[in-house]
């Protein structure tokens, strides 16, 4: 697939359908070629706010179009999509069509986009949403060590369809699955909003409740609730509290007896009595935040499904099996549960925290998180913002790039410090989908007790939030010499009890970071890069020394393994308030050195709908590129990759070579050894937000 080249995508529908235009209008390597509607002044309105095309009829349209997305309701909801979706097919136009569409609808249109040559995808939307994937990934983890002991779930009828996608990715099948018809309500109980039913999806006991009221005219804003979803194990329960978030994870409780049957509350065999009760990863945003930044977002995660189909250009009906059988299951979930009670209610009075919890309740500690999901790239081969901050830094930020469009915030002679404010708005998305649940698996069964685990750059502290959460019993050291970010850091060890009794926070730098005498594990993530060969050799030579048997080094690769260019790019947009944050990136080789590149960060700020940025940040930093064999070579350890969400940067795992591998953990790369040594610094994974050079 060329990503070169953008891919043209033209919107149908500007109700739902904006948010379809902003996904492409955003999301690099897309661009948006028009809008088609029946042509109302408000859709024509809206065209030209945005600067687009707008046309009322299928064969007006250019040739350039590659896909469209039909936000029209199809004939299950008495609109046109479908008729609309084939007519644009029968063009060579690939579709995306936003759900729902009956089952006989779908094959029919799978079948007519493998006799044109196109490709056909029905979009469920929210197993896209940054929240859902989050307890899809987590969900699939936790299936893959212990078997699911049940399945509680709860929808409106209307998002039933959604539920039953989200569910099958969650479990990863959807057979066998299995449903007996609801219990009948007794006639004098009263309204009852919820109907519910019993059954067996992909293998686990299902209880399903159904909000099954509906009123035609305004389906979201009369729904009690949207998704809720607890998977079961033997060793906890893991829940998506809501659509938008957060993800909870409750460990099980287990407390052991003596011979009286009273419970053993203290000594051997009670470690577990310090896991956390329910630890809540991410939190919510603002409604506000789900339509600016998680819709736009998940509908961007979308196109790039059909993108990817088109690039493979496969058999769309073969490709559909597993959307049909999702329309089956839920077409006879439907059949069951029968025609929803017709609702219309008056217009709801949303209540905020403060009118259901005194300010005092709401701020005691632990009961405000900081790790905010914000929507991110999600995009193989882009890089963003990553778990860190900074390793290494001699220098301070370079002066902003020519053609800035708005002026640079003041000089700071503190590295790093004047992106920390921004930092977390994209990483914390990142280390939670990505490194953190990567290093968790990773850390589970590892010995601790010979040393701290050391992060070194650790940045605002994100990852070592994760490893404090993965490992109660872990002794921290975060080495953060970036006085912004270090400020943040220190801010999030010292409001969580827990943190702040494990971590120890220092300001060391790397090569030369002051480690203890063993240490169990080492984490290098976003940091290699910011070193010279010189620098980078002192401290392989320094962990080799320190790391106790058995323990290893975690290196998050980056994706730059050789000097490139990259033009800018906005890679994140995020809301707070009445402030929109876009982040963009550029990276070109340093005219100064070669082999070195130069990266450049832009944070801008708008206010409201400001075109124009009220204030942008620009950071400047020299990056050195390296692959897995330079980390090989240069610390002279043994090496394997571990497994993580796609389009994330690598992560490699590093063992002493006098370290036996591990054949449960898989194989190991081929050792080699250099008489060089490797890198070592500050942090961001993907895209940088880190600002200062090695």
């Amino acid at each position: 697939m060329n990503t070169s080249t953008p891919f043209r995508v033209l919107v149908c529908g500007t109700n739902f359908g904006r948010f379809y235009a902003e996904a492409a209008r955003r999301r690099p390597g897309y661009a948006l070629a028009g809008v088609l509607s029946r042509g109302s002044a408000a859709s024509r309105a809206y065209a030209e706010r945005i600067g687009v095309p707008h046309y009322t009829d299928v064969d007006a349209l250019p040739a350039d179009i590659d896909a469209a997305c039909v936000a029209v309701g199809s004939s299950i909801s008495g609109g046109r999509g479908t008729e609309l979706a084939r007519a644009l097919m029968d063009r060579g136009i690939h579709v995306l069509q936003e759900h729902p569409v009956h089952l006989t609808e779908l094959t029919d249109n799978l079948r007519h986009a493998r006799r044109r040559g196109v490709q056909y995808r029905l979009n469920t939307h929210y197993p896209h949403v940054a929240p859902v994937r989050d307890f899809i990934d987590a969900a699939r983890r936790l299936a893959a060590r212990q078997r699911p002991l049940f399945v509680d779930a709860a929808t409106p009828v209307h998002l039933m369809h959604p539920l039953v996608d989200i569910l099958g990715r969650a479990m990863g099948t959807l057979r066998p699955w299995r449903f007996a018809d609801p219990a009948p309500l007794p006639a004098d109980i009263g309204p009852q909003p919820f109907r519910s039913l019993h059954g067996v999806f992909a293998g686990a006991p299902l209880t399903l409740r159904v909000h099954h009221q509906l009123d035609p005219a305004d389906r979201d804003n009369h729904a009690l609730h949207w998704h809720r979803i607890s998977l079961g194990t033997e060793g906890g329960v893991l829940t998506l509290a809501d659509t938008h978030g957060p993800v909870l994870w409750s460990p099980r409780l287990h407390i052991g007896r003596d011979a009286d049957r009273r419970f053993v509350l203290d000594g051997p065999g009670t470690g577990r009595l310090g896991l956390g009760t329910t630890a809540v990863v991410g939190s919510t945003g603002t409604f506000r935040t789900v339509f600016s930044d998680l819709w736009p977002e998940a509908i961007g995660s979308a196109l790039d499904g059909l993108r990817e189909a088109v690039a493979d250009g496969g058999d769309p009906l073969r490709a559909g099996q597993y959307d049909l059988a999702v329309c089956r299951i839920w077409t006879d979930l439907a059949a069951r549960l029968g025609p929803p009670e017709i609702v219309r209610p008056a217009t709801p009075r949303p209540l905020a925290v403060s009118d259901v919890f005194p300010a005092p309740e709401r701020m005691r500690p632990g009961t405000d998180r900081p790790d905010v999901h914000r929507p991110g790239t999600d995009r193989p081969g882009m890089h963003r913002p990553g778990t860190h901050g900074s390793g290494t830094h001699r220098a301070g930020p370079d002066p902003a790039p020519a053609g800035a469009d708005a002026p640079p915030a003041p000089a700071d002679t503190s590295p790093y410090t004047p992106s920390a404010e921004f930092f977390d708005l994209v990483a914390a998305e990142h280390t939670a989908t990505a490194s953190a649940p990567a290093i968790a698996a990773l850390l589970a069964d590892a010995d601790l007790s010979t040393g701290p685990v050391v992060d070194i750059g650790a940045g605002t502290g994100l990852l070592t939030e994760a490893v404090a959460r993965a490992r109660p019993d872990a002794e921290i050291l975060a080495c953060e010499p970036a006085v912004g970010m270090r400020a943040v850091l220190t801010s999030r060890v010292f409001s969580d009890p827990d943190l702040r009794s494990r971590v120890t926070v220092t300001a060391d730098a790397a090569p030369d970071l002051d480690l203890p005498d063993r240490i169990s594990v080492a984490l290098l993530c976003g940091v290699l890069g910011h070193l010279d060969a010189d620098g980078r050799a002192r401290l392989w030579r320094r962990l080799n020394r320190r790391l106790a048997p058995g323990g290893f080094v975690v290196v998050e690769l980056m994706q730059f393994e050789e000097v490139s260019t990259l033009p800018e790019t906005r890679l994140a947009t995020a809301t707070a308030g009445r402030h929109r944050y876009e982040w963009s990136f550029a990276a070109a080789p340093d005219e100064a050195r070669d082999g070195v590149m130069r990266l450049h960060s832009t944070w801008r700020v708008y206010r409201d709908n400001a075109t124009q940025p009220e204030r942008a940040v620009h950071d400047s930093y020299r990056w050195l590129p390296f692959g897995l064999k330079d980390v090989v070579a240069e610390s002279g350890m043994t090496a394997r990759t571990l497994p993580t969400r796609p389009g994330a940067p690598p992560l490699a795992v590093l063992t002493r070579a006098a370290d036996a591998p591990d054949p449960a953990r898989g194989p190991a790369l081929p050792k080699a050894r250099t008489g060089s040594d490797g890198p070592g610094t500050p942090s961001a994974p993907t895209l940088f937000v880190s600002t200062t050079d090695g």
